[in-house]
């Protein structure tokens, strides 16, 4: 039997410390909408943010981590992958965070197991956080003090707005739980609120990483689902989806022909698909269907993917 390696726990601890520092910096970013640098007093504004960040992502990881665990596959602890602010780019102070698996994974079970785990957990992570969020949204002071002229009819004009994609389980979430005679603020103001940009962050990384393509979660969990041609087609089909999404977002923000669907992004996502994590998944050595149980967890976790999905997930524009 291979000797199982030992965890570098500085590096890890060391990380995930300055992924703490990033995204607590973001969160006062997307608190504030005013550009560093910050007193210390004022950054403890972003820690709403940072705490529910690194609660999803840790989750999301730590899900992985426990199945290999359980499968007695050696794994890595969570690298946490820091983004400082940079000016000019949406910066949500992290890029996620990954565990490397560095023993083979030998059956379909397994690696349905591990890559099932990771999304499940992420997702009620997210619901958890956008509970809180849509159950605890502040008054119209909170919005005022950020933007003292917000209910001014001139406000917002002829200046670029930045506004959040909706998707299925956010529009549900506000139709169920916020008081429809209350204020509650649109897509273009949500990342101010910390609890719902980061849970409406959560789902749009849970479906990056659930589309079924490779070695991604969802890849790993359509493989072992319906088998290797299946599966390939699948993820062609999904390629060619994000492919579309991506130039017709980039054919409105070239040509700004008025087309308000797709983005950019998703052009860029594909392309690492394609190049870098490939769009077939490696062959797992073993034939072995899953059980009944399994299946349709898979198929909850595909449903996932449809109600945290936004098409058009970033929409930049002018107000007016």
């Amino acid at each position: 039997m291979a000797k199982t390696k030992k965890n570098n726990y500085l590096l890890h601890i060391g990380l995930f410390i300055f992924t703490f520092i990033t995204t607590t910096i973001a969160g006062a970013e997307w608190i504030s909408a005013t550009p560093g640098p910050y007193e210390i007093s004022f950054l403890a504004k972003g820690l709403p943010y940072s705490l529910s960040m690194l609660f999803i992502l840790s989750c999301h990881e730590f899900g992985h981590y426990f199945a290999a665990r359980i499968h007695k596959v050696d794994a890595t602890l969570p690298f946490f992958i820091p983004f400082p602010s940079i000016t000019g780019f949406l910066n949500f102070g992290t890029m996620g965070a990954v565990i490397k698996t560095r023993s083979p994974i030998e059956t379909r079970k397994a690696m349905f197991d591990i890559g099932v785990a990771g999304p499940i957990a992420g997702f009620i992570a997210c619901l958890i956080i956008l509970f809180w969020g849509f159950t605890h949204v502040p008054g119209k002071e909170y919005i005022l003090n950020i933007h003292p002229d917000y209910f001014a009819n001139d406000f917002g004009k002829g200046q670029l707005e930045l506004a959040f994609g909706n998707t299925f389980i956010f529009s549900l979430f506000k139709d169920i739980l916020v008081d429809p005679s209350t204020f509650f603020p649109p897509m273009s103001e949500i990342y101010h609120y910390p609890y719902l940009c980061v849970g409406w962050f959560g789902l749009f990384v849970t479906a990056m990483n659930m589309i079924p393509v490779g070695q991604l979660d969802g890849g790993h969990i359509s493989y072992t689902m319906f088998g290797d041609e299946t599966h390939y087609k699948g993820a062609v089909i999904s390629f060619s989806l994000l492919f579309i999404l991506g130039t017709l977002g980039l054919l409105e923000g070239v040509l700004d022909i008025g087309i308000t669907f797709g983005w950019s992004g998703w052009l860029f996502w594909a392309l690492i698909l394609y190049f870098f994590i490939k769009l077939k998944h490696p062959p797992v050595p073993d034939n072995t269907e899953l059980d009944f149980k399994r299946k349709l967890l898979g198929y909850i976790s595909f449903i996932i993917l449809l109600l945290s999905f936004s098409p058009t997930p970033f929409i930049i524009s002018f107000g007016g």
